[in-house]
């Protein structure tokens, strides 16, 4: 608002309040008719969630308001966005009825429209347990791990660009005391737990967006997700800093072709809830992948290759004799026997070489075979799947997976469910029998058995 209208708003409320003064019908500050249909919509526009923050009875009939206070109840509408089509028609309606009073408060209709759409706020809260009994420890108990994290991801629209500024605010807490102070939040690639009620906030997205080279492309520090096509996150589900292109390979987008570049940083310590994380330290990062999605029936697969180059700091292991390079090459087949029902199969292997010595299944290797019925949906209540995997999790053949119990060096069978309560709550339970690969030989113990459940909101 301008230094003079602002004047003229204070000056305005002081001479109401003071001198019982009458303002012609244009005037901000003559009341609004008892009997308007003005209040009518915007008590419903109270009543459904778009306006809050004002006296109670200010919409009853008991109080009668300014044009200047209805004005800024429609300009607080006006800033809301994913409202139903009745709502819209209201604020629309009500704007144009008090288009004079918005502009005399320095409010333009078109421009505060414009504002509103060039900003989108996103986010979700999420609170989980894990329970995982590792017999392969020195002790075999079970650990604990209940925790909660919130992320904001506001979108900030370039003009008509097509390009965006994105960023994700994340806040993450272990609630330590729900475990008497046992909570466990992770468990490292050699099967020991560390304990601990770390919490941290990070920034772990922030990048622009947009149409280039006909392709979208992301440009900043973003998350990247491997496997677009049946969703599984094997090699990797974290974030990079550099450059990332997308390219649509046909009309319907059932088809892509993503590539990557840019520099790869994980620090087991400062990112808790992280499950089995073998890789710490910082190295060139880069990524091909082509994929095809069947619509409602038909043939799914995708081809991918990634690769770390010139890290600075390895893994604590001498696995390999040339440290600083690792490739992995990932590849599925799936098919969709109807909207409902899916089978698919995916396989990754790096070029990690075996301990000298070592006696153990394979940690070179990773697959994954799934079973799937139903799809949950945020936008439909009542909506849920269930599913069922084998998944053999080499320790080596993985960058950063996004399984929440089937840990590196496990091989095992997984079962789960979705269920969508309401629109926009997600919860989630998944039980998983296995065994520790390094152990599974020489009569070692070898149980690997977890449980995973988790309520999430959307917003």
């Amino acid at each position: 608002m301008k230094l003079q209208h602002a004047i003229s708003v204070i000056t305005g409320i002081i001479l109401v309040s003071t001198a019982n003064i009458s303002f012609a019908a244009a005037n901000p500050f003559s009341d609004v008719p008892a009997d308007s249909w003005a209040y009518t919509a915007a008590n419903k526009l109270a009543k459904d969630g778009v306006i809050n923050g004002y006296p109670d009875g200010i919409f009853a009939g008991s109080q009668v308001i300014t044009r200047y206070e209805m004005a800024q109840i429609i300009a607080k509408a006006m800033t809301k966005s994913n409202i139903n089509q009745t709502d819209s028609i209201l604020i629309k309606k009500l704007s144009t009825e008090f288009s004079e009073e918005l502009d005399n408060l320095g409010l333009r209709v078109s421009d505060l429209e414009k504002k509103s759409d060039n900003v989108k706020w996103n986010g979700r809260f999420r609170y989980y347990y894990r329970g995982i009994k590792d017999r392969s420890t020195a002790n075999g108990n079970r650990t604990n791990d209940t925790s909660y994290e919130f992320r904001l991801e506001p979108k900030f629209f370039i003009s008509n660009t097509g390009w965006a500024a994105n960023a994700r605010i994340r806040y993450f807490a272990n609630a330590a005391s729900a475990n008497n102070g046992g909570s466990t939040n992770s468990v490292n690639s050699s099967g020991t737990s560390a304990s601990s009620d770390k919490s941290d906030i990070t920034i772990d997205e922030i990048c622009v967006s947009g149409p280039l080279f006909n392709a979208t492309v992301t440009l900043g520090k973003f998350p990247t997700y491997s496997d677009l096509t049946f969703g599984t996150g094997m090699i990797i589900d974290n974030a990079i800093s550099g450059a990332e292109f997308y390219w649509n390979l046909n009309k319907d987008k059932s088809s892509y072709l993503k590539a990557s570049i840019g520099r790869y940083d994980y620090n087991s310590s400062a990112n808790v809830g992280k499950l089995n994380q073998a890789y710490d330290g910082t190295s060139d990062y880069a990524a091909l992948e082509i994929g095809h999605r069947a619509a409602n029936k038909g043939f799914g697969g995708l081809a991918g290759y990634y690769s770390l180059r010139n890290m600075s700091a390895k893994y604590s292991s001498t696995a390999d004799p040339d440290e600083d390079k690792d490739t992995f090459w990932f590849a599925g087949l799936g098919y969709k026997f109807n909207q409902n029902i899916q089978l698919f199969g995916i396989y990754a292997k790096s070029d990690m070489d075996a301990y000298t010595a070592y006696l153990g299944d394979d940690q070179s290797k990773a697959y994954d075979m799934t079973i799937k019925y139903k799809n949950a949906s945020l936008a439909q209540a009542g909506s849920w799947d269930i599913y069922a995997s084998y998944r053999y999790l080499g320790q080596f053949a993985t960058i950063s997976p996004t399984y929440h119990i089937s840990g590196r060096d496990t091989k095992g069978l997984e079962i789960g469910a979705d269920y969508v309560p309401d629109k926009n709550i997600l919860t989630m339970l998944e039980y998983y029998k296995g065994k520790r690969l390094s152990a599974d030989y020489g009569h070692n113990p070898t149980d690997y058995n977890g449980i995973y459940s988790r309520i999430e909101f959307f917003f």
